[in-house]
């Protein structure tokens, strides 16, 4: 039976990544801050481990065939890239230099390190990076880490996968969920006239393991669907919950002006996910192609219709309880 060492397993992606490692006979060794945190079931080929990720795993890794780094910092909000640095860069190398004997170090990166296209010519491995997402703290420490996992690919095997917005249960926080408290059960949405790629958080989950399978070393998939305008997105979830709320498109001078009142909040170091390239993001297509990891890596999609379903069961029953 092989082993893995998998960070993040409390959060969207990483659950789904356990459920997957589990479900195909494989020993997982997960790193967690308390064991309590983490809430999915028992079994007897998981080993929960408590530290953080500046921890000693030399004795975890033990044994152990590939590691899967999902752990990550990423909420929208810090002021500073050293914010962002710690622990998507530093803590990489860290887990990284630990990691000599294992077969392969998969890193869980994010598509905005990639340059998204349009609906005709999606963004795909290789379109260069560009605006806003060239701008962003988190895109940058994330790229800044898949570089030095590239640099250093005599020493271990690295693959790259760069999920898009992930949608599915599990998302505890809630984390990219709340792009659906946005919509369910409102009356009146007002939505950006924008639109990116959404994809099943077990969608994602598959591709992972099919990049530890059979991933090419030094290579970066994209683990990709549906591009949606958020319109359309919204229209969705609006059919699955059977709700028919007023839409409202909302003017791009009102995003630009949020994100300039951000950008002076910034400046005077308050908190905020309010900020010019955030903003400016809401307001483009940020379009890629999954055409890499279908053919290369076998990867299925299914409609992002059951990561809606899923994500809002979840949810319903999170509140009913």
């Amino acid at each position: 039976m092989k082993k893995v060492f998998v960070t993040g397993i409390t959060g969207l992606l990483g659950a789904h990544v356990v459920i997957k490692l589990l479900e195909n006979g494989y020993f997982v060794i997960a790193l967690v801050r308390k064991k309590s945190g983490y809430l999915g079931k028992e079994n007897e080929n998981l080993r929960l481990v408590e530290g953080d990720l500046f921890s000693d795993f030399s004795e975890y890794l033990k044994g152990v065939n590939f590691i899967i780094h999902i752990a990550a910092e990423t909420r929208q909000n810090l002021l500073n890239y050293e914010d962002y640095r710690k622990i998507n860069f530093e803590a990489v190398v860290h887990l990284f230099s630990q990691a000599g004997h294992v077969e392969k170090f998969l890193f869980v990166s994010t598509a905005i390190t990639l340059g998204f296209g349009n609906l005709s010519t999606p963004g795909d491995e290789n379109y260069p990076w560009k605006y806003p997402f060239d701008q962003s703290f988190y895109a940058k420490s994330k790229l800044e880490a898949e570089n030095f996992l590239l640099q250093n690919s005599h020493i271990v095997k690295p693959i790259i996968v760069n999920p898009t917005f992930m949608i599915g249960a599990y998302d505890n926080k809630p984390s990219s969920g709340k792009i659906l408290f946005w919509v369910w059960k409102k009356k009146l949405v007002f939505y950006p006239k924008g639109g990116k790629n959404f994809v099943n958080a077990e969608d994602a989950a598959e591709g992972i393991l099919n990049a530890m399978e059979k991933g090419k070393t030094g290579e970066k998939y994209l683990l990709a669907n549906e591009n949606l305008k958020y319109k359309d997105f919204f229209r969705k979830v609006n059919q699955l919950t059977n709700q028919q709320p007023i839409l409202l498109p909302i003017p791009d001078f009102i995003l630009i002006f949020l994100g300039l009142i951000g950008d002076c909040l910034r400046f005077a170091k308050i908190k905020t996910s309010l900020s010019s390239v955030n903003m400016k993001a809401l307001r483009i297509d940020n379009f890629y192609t999954n055409k890499k990891s279908v053919n290369e890596l076998g990867t299925s999609y299914q409609t992002i219709d059951k990561g809606i379903t899923d994500a809002i069961k979840y949810f319903g029953c999170k509140i009913k309880n």
